[in-house]
């Protein structure tokens, strides 16, 4: 069945204060979080929706992948609703969330904001993930050129959030993964400042954990001013294992979720 042989890593970086970032890696999910810059309690946001979606795909192995991101993005969004109602200066707190899931034989991407999953298959990179942005919109439409969507400072508006205010509308959808992929989920303290190509490259490493420890730096080293997240995931055909995992950034904190006794099981179809 397919898993994930995974490597993780997330740093505070050059400028920021603390990590607003959140991520998990396990041999079924691999997600990032980007708490909302200059928000208030970005941490908590990207905590709690990490800690949300990776204590679903751990109760609930099996369950198929496209249903449990859906639920896991909702009741997320229900979590950051009673955070403000417990704190009103939590209001505006808001996060992204890339996350791929698998069952082991099916496997689903949810996307809300605009973290970002790429692949590498046989040496070259694509990205799986679709940016829910001001400036993607505009480039869509072809009303900006990308030269001008690299330079707009609107870039980091998103259209999407998962934050205690409105019903986050995730893009969930089926993606076709074998052995031997490699894929990479980030923040964009990463994807804003290395090119497609030096992604390639650095990915491209054989040691996962030291593509991780590569990436991270090579941001830093390239001037980013923001948190950096990297959880790389390595597609394989094994046997079935448990599904513990490792926690990144803010979500290593459980007094940054809302309530970790809040995640409810599943119900039946």
């Amino acid at each position: 069945m397919l898993q994930f042989r995974f490597a993780a890593m997330s740093d505070t970086g050059p400028v920021r204060e603390h990590n607003e970032d959140s991520g998990f890696a396990g041999p079924y999910l691999l997600c990032v979080a980007d708490g909302v810059g200059g928000a208030a309690a970005g941490e908590i946001a990207s905590a709690t929706t990490t800690y949300v979606v990776s204590a679903r795909a751990l109760a609930h192995p099996g369950v198929e992948p496209v249903r449990l991101l859906r639920s896991a993005v909702a009741e997320s969004h229900d979590q950051l609703v009673a955070g403000v109602a417990a704190d009103p200066d939590r209001l505006g707190m808001a996060t992204t969330l890339t996350a791929v899931l698998t069952d082991g034989m099916h496997t689903a991407l949810a996307q809300v904001g605009d973290s970002r999953a790429y692949l590498l298959r046989d040496g070259a990179l694509s990205q799986l993930s679709h940016d829910q942005t001001m400036v993607q919109a505009l480039l869509d439409a072809g009303r900006i050129s990308v030269q001008q969507a690299a330079e707009s400072p609107y870039r980091h508006v998103v259209l999407q959030a998962v934050d205690g205010e409105h019903t986050p509308e995730p893009v969930v959808q089926l993606v076709d993964l074998r052995p031997g992929d490699r894929l990479l989920l980030c923040s964009d303290g990463l994807s804003d400042v290395l090119s497609p190509a030096a992604m390639q490259m650095l990915l491209g490493l054989d040691s996962r954990s030291m593509a991780a420890e590569r990436l991270v730096r090579a941001a830093i080293d390239s001037g980013t001013r923001d948190n950096v997240t990297v959880v790389i995931g390595d597609v394989v055909d094994a046997p079935a294992v448990v599904g513990t995992g490792i926690v990144l950034g803010a979500g290593v904190d459980l007094a940054h979720v809302v309530d970790p006794t809040a995640v409810r099981p599943l119900r039946s179809a």
